[in-house]
């Protein structure tokens, strides 16, 4: 038995494809570059400030969204939904904390990119 309604999974679906606005490949890419692998907090709360800091959990979120994003919408399960729920109040919580000034080059940008938003492709 799932946790969650027919109608509720079809609202974190579209909520999910709403907020990952980079496409797969763009996402890849990100996750394989020193900026992405230089931003955020790691599992245990330390700041990821240099690719060997360890691996943020916007990052590993980053490889989890490629995951979701393949997998036939038929075979998503709780937990698929859970993490789409997970990402969907992540970018929204970051968007509202958005910095004064140009954003482009900034830590900001870079973790949410990680999550599979990119705050200037709006």
């Amino acid at each position: 038995m799932s946790d969650f309604s027919e109608h509720e999974r079809r609202d974190t679906r579209d909520e999910f494809h709403s907020v990952v606005n980079m496409t797969p490949s763009a996402l890849r890419r990100w996750l394989g570059s020193e900026q992405s692998r230089s931003v955020g907090m790691t599992a245990e709360g330390d700041k990821v400030t240099a690719p060997g800091d360890g691996e943020a959990v916007g990052h590993h979120m980053g490889e989890r969204i490629l995951q979701l994003k393949s997998t036939h919408q038929a075979d998503l399960g709780d937990d698929d939904y859970q993490a789409m729920r997970k990402v969907v109040g992540y970018v929204h919580r970051h968007l509202a904390q958005r910095p004064k000034g140009d954003v482009t080059d900034s830590r900001w940008r870079y973790s949410l990119m990680n999550w599979g938003h990119d705050p200037l492709a709006d």
